[in-house]
């Protein structure tokens, strides 16, 4: 028989049989479809989740002073640790595994108005990197840069529900806004960005100046001094460097004011990188379970094109001992009854990636809430998919398919049916 007749009596034999055969196609695209979403499902919580992070800052600690709980030497615990602007230089220096260590300084009762609004608002003042660190993102104008900082120059980057609110009628770039009543030009705005945490407030309705300005203006508000301030932002210079980083940074501080390195309340750091770490386990974790409930599926359908094809096998005793008896080869017989079963489990698997893709591309055009980035079907996924598919396939078809080429002609011949 060539493989043209063979492929034709396949086809033949199935639509013979329609109902079974759709049955058994059904079961093994439901498992494809229910492989890729819920591992599209896991991967867009994971993307959406990593988004909102991002907004945020970029793989930031932020090192907050607190109170010591460890007794170093003669000084006490239960010493208040305040971060000093020298401070900013040690740590640099002394954490080469950290990108960015700069001094962040706000105010949070700080009187602004224009001419056209009031509002009440934070005042944040820092470095130039804390833009990028902190990704505030420019809508208009530009953020302060080092030129400003030297210069101590009184310029203002808003946020942009402040800068609705203190310019509601216009652009808000070149314009004045009154801080305690000292004038700062207002150099740029920011974007309009989504934010799920914060340790002080929305950037959107925050004030930032440069950390000079705001040192003269609003120095640290008591039991702060002149030359204190709020939190220190540390960035490491890749996400394998965090934890190093992390170290550098408590033992240079430990050094500077005289407390154990491995005080964690004289040195409470929010690490948003060891956060996203634990999400991404999470989410993996998740992800592999869901992944794990379509394959049980998968096989169950695997399981059922076995069945379909050892009931065929039966059904056609007869069939297959008459073809024996006119010389078809074993051969012949198996690999009719092979391809059946592997054109039911791909058929039906290509219809379960389509149908899949296709969900995956009608969700996604809906709008997505926060922490949600879709159902993001990757091409792992797809892959995945089809070699779990094609190793069933082989598995379900071999057997039945073998066990159709051994039959005995002679006792093929005298089967019955229903027998």
């Amino acid at each position: 028989m060539v493989l043209r007749d063979l492929i034709g009596d396949v086809f033949r034999t199935l639509w013979s049989h329609k109902l079974r055969t759709f049955l058994t196609m059904f079961g093994i695209a439901w498992g494809i479809v229910s492989i890729v979403l819920m591992v599209a499902a896991g991967e867009g919580l994971r993307k959406g989740q990593e988004d909102q992070a991002k907004n945020l800052g970029k793989d930031i600690m932020i090192v907050f002073h607190g109170r010591t709980s460890l007794q170093v030497g003669g000084a006490r615990a239960g010493r208040v640790v305040h971060w000093e602007d020298s401070d900013v230089a040690v740590v640099q220096t002394e954490s080469p595994d950290c990108q960015y260590a700069i001094p962040e300084l706000e105010q949070d009762n700080v009187r602004s108005h224009t001419a056209h609004n009031a509002a009440a608002l934070t005042v944040t003042g820092s470095f130039p990197e804390f833009g990028d660190i902190r990704s505030l993102g420019v809508g208009s104008g530009r953020y302060y840069n080092w030129d400003d900082q030297n210069d101590s120059r009184r310029v203002a980057f808003l946020g942009s529900d402040a800068a609705k609110q203190l310019f509601p009628h216009g652009d808000a770039v070149n314009q004045t806004v009154y801080l305690n009543d000292i004038p700062y030009t207002v150099i740029g705005v920011m974007l309009k960005k989504k934010q799920d945490s914060s340790y002080d407030g929305w950037d959107v309705n925050k004030i930032f100046i440069p950390f000079a300005a705001m040192r003269r203006d609003f120095p640290d508000k008591p039991p702060g001094t002149p030359t204190t301030f709020d939190q220190m932002l540390v960035t490491p210079k890749s996400v394998e460097q965090h934890e190093a980083c992390k170290r550098e940074v408590r033992a240079a501080l430990g050094r500077m004011h005289n407390f154990d390195p491995n005080d964690k309340e004289a040195c409470p750091i929010w690490d948003t990188v060891q956060e996203a770490k634990a999400f991404r386990q999470m989410t993996d974790g998740m992800k592999y379970f869901l992944g794990a409930v379509g394959l049980v599926t998968l096989f169950l359908g695997g399981l059922g094109v076995m069945n379909v094809m050892m009931v065929a096998v039966r059904e056609r005793t007869r069939e297959i001992g008459v073809r024996k008896a006119l010389g078809a080869p074993a051969r012949t017989i198996l690999q009719q009854f092979f391809y059946e079963a592997l054109l039911i489990a791909f058929v039906s698997g290509g219809v379960g990636l389509g149908v899949a893709y296709g969900i995956c591309g009608l969700v996604n055009l809906l709008p997505m809430p926060d922490f949600f980035a879709g159902l993001l079907a990757t091409w792992k996924s797809g892959l995945l998919a089809c070699g779990l598919l094609g190793t069933i396939a082989v598995l379900s078809a071999l057997y039945p398919a073998r066990r159709a080429a051994s039959v005995d002609p002679i006792e093929a011949l005298r089967f019955e049916a229903g027998g």
